[in-house]
């Protein structure tokens, strides 16, 4: 003889089951989306910075880059080394007539990624892991590094240098630049 569910008090009724139910699935649930959430933010990219997609430029000890101040301390021809884009070291250059130049210059080798420094005796750039060679625009003269050196557009707002990439045509070369 069967005995129904409903008189039996080792069956739970439907209701307790459905709230178990619901309570295990939203804990595997939680979980599951607290592991995943450090995958995908990984893939967005960050939203953060100048506009444009720029970065504010970084000095030495990691501040902002006062461009007031800046000019005061750096004479004319002047190239100095701040943190730019994706972290890279980028020359900040120093025209004639004592403003910033338009552009900055990634500062990595285009042979074996050293960071190149500026020789201002010779006036260019001098890598000293193989002797390549760039002019004061880091156009590549002497190699054996391929190609010459990347550009960022430097602007300033705020009193702020701020970098951001360059796609548009290489003022050194003429031609579409390798880097973006």
């Amino acid at each position: 003889m069967a005995q129904s569910s409903a008189g039996n008090p080792d069956v739970p009724d439907m209701g307790r089951r459905q709230f178990m139910n619901l309570l295990t699935f939203g804990t595997v649930t939680g979980v599951a989306l607290g592991a995943l959430y450090p995958v995908v933010n990984y893939f967005i990219p960050p939203s953060g910075g100048a506009a444009g997609g720029g970065v504010t430029a970084k000095d030495a000890l990691g501040n902002d880059i006062i461009v007031s101040t800046y000019l005061t301390s750096h004479p004319a021809g002047d190239r100095t080394l701040a943190q730019g884009l994706k972290g890279d070291p980028t020359y900040i250059v120093v025209e004639k007539d004592s403003s910033l130049a338009d552009y900055g210059i990634n500062a990595v080798c285009t042979h074996l990624g050293c960071v190149v420094p500026w020789n201002n005796s010779e006036n260019k750039f001098i890598c000293p892991c193989h002797g390549s060679q760039y002019n004061s625009e880091g156009k590549v003269v002497r190699g054996p590094a391929p190609l010459s050196l990347p550009l960022a557009h430097a602007t300033v707002a705020d009193d702020k240098l701020t970098f951001s990439p360059w796609k548009e045509t290489d003022f050194r070369t003429g031609e579409a630049p390798w880097w973006s």
